[in-house]
C-alpha cells in the first residue's frame, strides 16, 4: 500500500512538471505575436546572437511537443497508479476488517474458556441447603467455585441467588447475590458489615477466583478497570436495585 502510494506521488510530479512547462510555453505564444515561440525568440534576437539563439529556439520547439506527449502520457500513468492505489486501499480495509472479525471470535473464545475454569478453593463445594436460592444449581463452574468459597468463609443469613433471567451475568450464570436482609429492607449493623467483608474479599481475590465485578451500596468495583477503584453508580430507585440488601458478584 505504501508502495502504491509512492508511486502515484512521484506521478502525480513529474505530471505537475509537464504542466506547468506546457502551460508556460502557451503562455508565450499567446502573449506574443501569435507565431511559434520557438520562432519569436530568433525573430527577436540581435543579428549576432541569431544563431545561437536558433539553436536554442530550435531544441524548445522539438521538446515542445514531446512535452505534450509526455504530459498524455503521465495522465494516463496516473489514472493507472491511482487505481493501483485505490485498489491497495480496499484490499487493505478488506484485511483489517478480517482481522477484527477474528480479534472478537478468540476474544469470545477466552471468555468462553475462563468461564469455564474452577479456581482452587479451600472448601469441599458442600454448602448448607437454607444458603441455597433462586437459581442456585445453574451457577457457571467458576462462579459455583466463587460462591461456594464465600459461602464457607463468610456463611449466608439469607438465600443466594443466582440464575434468572436476564441480560446481564446473571442470565448466563456468572453472577450471584450474596442477600443481606429479606424483601427488599436494608440489613441490620451486622450483616451489613457482613456485606462489606464479602464485597472486599471478592476484590482482595478477584485475580486468583477469577471475579469480573462487584457491586455493593450502589457502588461498583471492575477488575478490567483497577486504577478505578469503587465507583459510585447512579440511583436505580430502591433498596434492591441499589444493592443495599445484597452483595452482587460476577465471574468471568
Amino acid at each position: 500500500m505504501e508502495k502504491a502510494d509512492k508511486n502515484l506521488a512521484d506521478v502525480d510530479k513529474q505530471l505537475k512538471n509537464s504542466q506547468e512547462e506546457v502551460a508556460r510555453l502557451a503562455a508565450v505564444q499567446y502573449k506574443g505575436t501569435g507565431l511559434d515561440p520557438a520562432m519569436e525568440v530568433v525573430m527577436s534576437s540581435s543579428p549576432e546572437d541569431m544563431l545561437d539563439d536558433a539553436a536554442v529556439a530550435g531544441h524548445v520547439s522539438r521538446t515542445n511537443g514531446e512535452r505534450l506527449l509526455s504530459l498524455t502520457e503521465l495522465k494516463k500513468e496516473r489514472e493507472e497508479a491511482s487505481e493501483k492505489a485505490d485498489a491497495k486501499l480496499v484490499e487493505a480495509k478488506e484485511l483489517v476488517d478480517d482481522i477484527e472479525e477474528q480479534r472478537e471470535e478468540v476474544l469470545e473464545k477466552i471468555e468462553r474458556y475462563e468461564a469455564e475454569q474452577i479456581p482452587e478453593t479451600p472448601g469441599d463445594g458442600t454448602v448448607p441447603a437454607s444458603a441455597k436460592g433462586g437459581g442456585f444449581d445453574g451457577a457457571t463452574p467458576r462462579m459455583a467455585a466463587i460462591r461456594d468459597e464465600i459461602i464457607q468463609e463468610f456463611g449466608a443469613p439469607f438465600p443466594v441467588g443466582c440464575v434468572r433471567p436476564s441480560a446481564d451475568d446473571h442470565g448466563t450464570g456468572q453472577a450471584c447475590d450474596f442477600m443481606m436482609s429479606n424483601d427488599g429492607g436494608h440489613p441490620t449493623s451486622e450483616n451489613q458489615q457482613l456485606g462489606q467483608q464479602i464485597a472486599e474479599y471478592a476484590q482482595a481475590n478477584a485475580d486468583r477466583l477469577g471475579v469480573k465485578y462487584v457491586i455493593w451500596e450502589q457502588r461498583i468495583w471492575d477488575v478490567r478497570n483497577p486504577g478505578a477503584g469503587w465507583k459510585q453508580m447512579e440511583d436505580r430507585g430502591s433498596i434492591t436495585q441499589n444493592h443495599f440488601d445484597h452483595v452482587h458478584v460476577s465471574s468471568f
